[in-house]
């Protein structure tokens, strides 16, 4: 069994590092991340391809037995919906149950969903949030865990290479000379 942790990670920053570091150890449980290729809620376009994203999530968890990249996304159609994104995991690795990782910023458009309904039947759904933060319950919904807080964001990321500045101790150092040598989000 593992856990899925999507996301555009458009950079991979510390922030969804710990939170990914804080579920594995909750959960007992392996974690895959495991990058989108188009989201449908994003209303900006990723400004990596979705292989750099990769690249760089591999980069950022080297060393890290608990931690694996997870690249289905990838190969399939866009936008990326999950339920579609589980099937085809249930298709490759039949008899493998999953749980789904969600921050509650995610959690917070599951009714939105394509196909939300079909969810349960293919992961359980975990939120992880914050101190303090409120959860909005759903029934689907079946553990919330609390992780650090971190405030990084990568449009934060994004926006100081875009203006020059440093973004040394928000993403990993692999990452940050990753970013540097493709000029990416210039």
């Amino acid at each position: 069994m593992d856990t899925l942790f999507g996301g555009t990670f458009d950079p991979v920053h510390l922030g969804h590092l710990v939170a990914a570091e804080a579920a594995a150890e909750a959960l007992q449980m392996r974690v895959r991340l495991m990058p989108a290729r188009e989201q449908p809620f994003k209303r900006e376009a990723h400004v990596a391809s979705p292989e750099q994203r990769a690249e760089m999530l591999d980069l950022a968890i080297a060393g890290n037995p608990r931690f694996a990249v997870e690249r289905i996304e990838l190969g399939l159609p866009a936008p990326s919906y999950t339920v579609l994104t589980l099937r085809a995991l249930a298709a490759r690795e039949g008899g493998n149950r999953f749980t789904l990782l969600l921050g509650a910023d995610a959690a917070a458009d599951l009714p939105q969903w394509y196909e939300v309904e079909s969810l349960p039947t293919l992961a359980d759904i975990v939120v992880f949030a914050r101190p303090g933060a409120v959860v909005r319950r759903h029934r689907l919904i079946a553990r919330v865990i609390e992780v650090p807080a971190v405030d990084i964001s990568a449009t934060l990321v994004r926006e100081r290479v875009r203006t020059g500045r440093s973004i040394r101790y928000l993403v990993p150092d692999a990452v940050r000379e990753y970013v540097a040598a493709h000029g990416l989000y210039r």
